[in-house]
């Protein structure tokens, strides 16, 4: 994705190969837990290409975005609380063990982006998994652990600068002898720890939406 309010580009916004529920989440400000829809919002692709005005705000271009999808995608949506079973990460003790990056400030040509995607592992995946995140916030770790995991991460680190991250772990069972799973890897090599709670959480239930847009 590049231009829009923010970026290089202002007056022009292009999504290559979007999915629509990284648009869909962007253009409402949510993470991807927080959006509840179709199981081909994730798979089925775009290219769109608009037309910004000039001056808009971020929060007027998402105001367009919703707008779009309402009118070539046909979304409706409510909003709705549901518990939701989370992992939280914090720093352990001692924490955390992380380098920070070279450029410790965001690119400011970047422009708003959807939210980081998660990872997805082949179902009965077993094996070792290397964690390698460059110039990156907390937001697309906890991403990854989420999707490592299978369910959600919020930060709650209090982390706001911009670092180098690796992380090497084992997923799968049984665990062989020497490999770390997550939750000690994520302890011993970066000094953060994920704690399981309950949260309410508002999440965007999707009623509608249309698999082809409007024609243009």
């Amino acid at each position: 994705m590049k231009g829009g309010p923010g970026s290089s580009d202002p007056r022009l916004a292009n999504f290559a190969n979007i999915d629509l529920q990284s648009l869909v989440a962007m253009a409402y400000g949510v993470e991807r837990h927080q959006l509840s829809g179709p199981d081909w919002l994730s798979t089925t692709r775009f290219d769109i290409t608009a037309r910004v005005p000039r001056n808009a705000t971020q929060d007027q271009y998402r105001l367009m975005i919703q707008k779009l999808l309402s009118e070539r995608f046909k979304l409706t949506l409510h909003r709705e609380k549901k518990e939701l079973r989370v992992y939280e990460l914090v720093v352990a003790n001692n924490g955390p063990k992380l380098t920070v990056a070279p450029n410790d400030s965001a690119n400011s040509s970047d422009g708003l982006k959807p939210p980081h995607p998660l990872p997805s592992l082949p179902i009965g995946f077993r094996g070792p998994v290397n964690v390698t995140l460059d110039n990156a916030t907390m937001e697309p770790l906890a991403n990854d652990l989420a999707g490592l995991i299978g369910e959600p991460v919020i930060d709650g680190t209090g982390l706001e600068g911009r670092y180098k991250i690796s992380l090497h772990v084992f997923i799968g069972s049984p665990m062989p002898a020497g490999q770390p799973d997550l939750f000690e890897a994520l302890q011993d090599q970066l000094a953060l720890k994920l704690i399981p709670q309950k949260r309410s959480i508002e999440v965007l239930m999707i009623d509608h939406i249309d698999k082809s847009p409007t024609e243009n």
